[in-house]
Formats: C-alpha cells, sequence, structure tokens
C-alpha cells in the first residue's frame, strides 16, 4: 500500500517535468518527418506519463478553484461551451446523412447511375454503393462528437429512482462520485484501447500497448504510413481509419467534460440550490415552446 502511494506521490511530481520537457522540446514528438519522433508520439499518446499529466493538470485547477471560483466557473463554460461548439456543428451531419440519401436513391432507381460525381475540372467521383457506405461515417460523427454536446443539455436518457427524490446537496455529491468513478476511467480505457487500434491502422509496423519506448524506437527504422483504405465491399467507402479517429476524439470529450462535470457539481454543491444550471448554456426551441423542451 506505501509503495502504491509512493508512485502515486511520484507521478504527479514528474508529471510537472515531463509536460515542460514536452513543451519545451516540440520537435522530438511533433517533428512527423523523424521517424522516431512518431514513435515518440505514438508511445506516449497511450502512456502512463500523459495520463498523469492530465490527472495533476485536473487537481491543479481544482485546487485553484476551491478557492477562486470565478476561475473554476470560468473553465466549466470553456469546456461546455467546446462541447456545445462542437456538437451543435457536427449535428448538421443528421441532415448532410438525410439529403445524401435521398440523392442516392434518385440517382439510382430515376436515373439509373451507378456513380456520383461532384465537382468541376477534376471532379469526385464514387461508386453509388462508396456513398451509401459512408453515410455511416456521419452516423459515426453523431454518435461521437454529440455526445458531450448532449451531456450538457441533459438530453441523455437517466433513470432517477434514488436521484430525483434526493435533496440538492445530495444529487451534487452522486454527480460528483459519478464523474470521477465512471466518466473518467470509462474514457481513460477507451482512449487507452482506442489510442492504439488508431494507429495500427495508420502505420507499419503495428505499434502495441505493451511496447516500450525502447522498442517502438527500434521500430522506427521501418516505419511507414500504411493508411487504412480497404472497404467492406469492392467499390464501397475506404476511409474506415476515420472511425477510429473519431473513436480516440470521442474519449478525449468525454474526459474533458467529465472534469467540467465535477467541478460545475462542486460548485453547485458548494454555492446551494440558488446556483443550480448557473451560466448553463442550453438551447431552447424559443417562446411559447416550453411544453416541448426537452423532448428534442
Amino acid at each position: 500500500m506505501l509503495d502504491a502511494v509512493l508512485w502515486l506521490i511520484q507521478n504527479i511530481g514528474m508529471a510537472f517535468y515531463n509536460l515542460g520537457y514536452a513543451l519545451t522540446h516540440p520537435g522530438l514528438w511533433l517533428d512527423w518527418s523523424d521517424k522516431e519522433a512518431i514513435m515518440r508520439f505514438v508511445y506516449y499518446g497511450g502512456s502512463v506519463e500523459l495520463f498523469f499529466v492530465a490527472f495533476t493538470a485536473f487537481l491543479v485547477i481544482t485546487g485553484i478553484g476551491m478557492w477562486k471560483h470565478a476561475f473554476l466557473w470560468g473553465c466549466v463554460r470553456g469546456l461546455e461551451g467546446f462541447a456545445n461548439t462542437v456538437g451543435r456543428f457536427f449535428a448538421w451531419a443528421g441532415l448532410i446523412m438525410v439529403i445524401q440519401q435521398i440523392i442516392i436513391v434518385f440517382i439510382q432507381r430515376i436515373f439509373a447511375r451507378p456513380d456520383i460525381v461532384l465537382g468541376f475540372g477534376i471532379p469526385l467521383q464514387f461508386d453509388i454503393s462508396w456513398w451509401a457506405e459512408e453515410l455511416k461515417l456521419y452516423n459515426a460523427m453523431i454518435v461521437a462528437l454529440c455526445c458531450t454536446y448532449t451531456f450538457v443539455q441533459g438530453s441523455h436518457v437517466r433513470v432517477d429512482l434514488f436521484y430525483a427524490p434526493v435533496r440538492h446537496g445530495t444529487k451534487k455529491v452522486i454527480d460528483m462520485f459519478g464523474s470521477i468513478v465512471f466518466m473518467m476511467p470509462m474514457a481513460v480505457l477507451t482512449w487507452m484501447y482506442g489510442w492504439y487500434f488508431m494507429w495500427r491502422h495508420l502505420i507499419t509496423p503495428k505499434p502495441s500497448a505493451s511496447d516500450t519506448l525502447d522498442r517502438l524506437i527500434l521500430k522506427a527504422r521501418a516505419v511507414r504510413w500504411n493508411v487504412e483504405t480497404i472497404g467492406f465491399s469492392p467499390n464501397g467507402f475506404n476511409g474506415y481509419f476515420l472511425f477510429k479517429v473519431l473513436l480516440v476524439a470521442f474519449a478525449g470529450m468525454i474526459f474533458l467534460q467529465a472534469c467540467a462535470f465535477f467541478w460545475r457539481s462542486w460548485l453547485e454543491w458548494r454555492e446551494g440550490p440558488e446556483s443550480l444550471n448557473k451560466h448553463l448554456d442550453r438551447d431552447t426551441l424559443g417562446a411559447g415552446e416550453e411544453a416541448y423542451e426537452g423532448t428534442h
């Protein structure tokens, strides 16, 4: 037990050094003309060091925020604003998905064309099956990039058998517990698996989560880009590596939203019921449509 505590304290202390070193030596991991830099980026992107940098930043911001509530409210508004902005933008993928499906039906059934061509000069031309399978990408964008937006808007399905009848303070304690025990670990685990899952479809030789930094540096001699372009059908959609990128983006946004939710819950617990939904930017259907709020 003592060893675990010492290991935790040591890693939190080293997080300051690791962050400072990474920021002052960006060429070691951002200069992708150097193959070793690519492997360092792959390794540290799913490493214990990165986790403790994020965890230590969370602890520092929480500590400052408990002293300066205005600072913590600013962090909450910034992260919730980020979730809302990304979600509202990519929610339009739902409309694009519907329009594209209508076009596919018209082109295939009425004009009997086997492909769709877009643009002038050098057009973008793909088979009908490519456009049909690409619809899954729009759906993935909505699921991955609008999840935190939906959370901020309070539109996720909830089962409030125990939560609804309790007092304001108890609700906030439950929210803080949930963000720390459920949201953050889920986001970290998804990131850990998703990070290497993504890179195994972008480069060869394929990196593994069990690889040490030294082993990945050795692999750098043979590394080359090998972006996945294989579809499920001969002329089908061939950009499935984008789904892996979306998985990593989803995990990162969930972790940030877990931080924001913990801070909001703590502030609302500390400041009392009058601070409930303070600075919360939720969508509205407009005046006179209050009965329909929350049903979308």
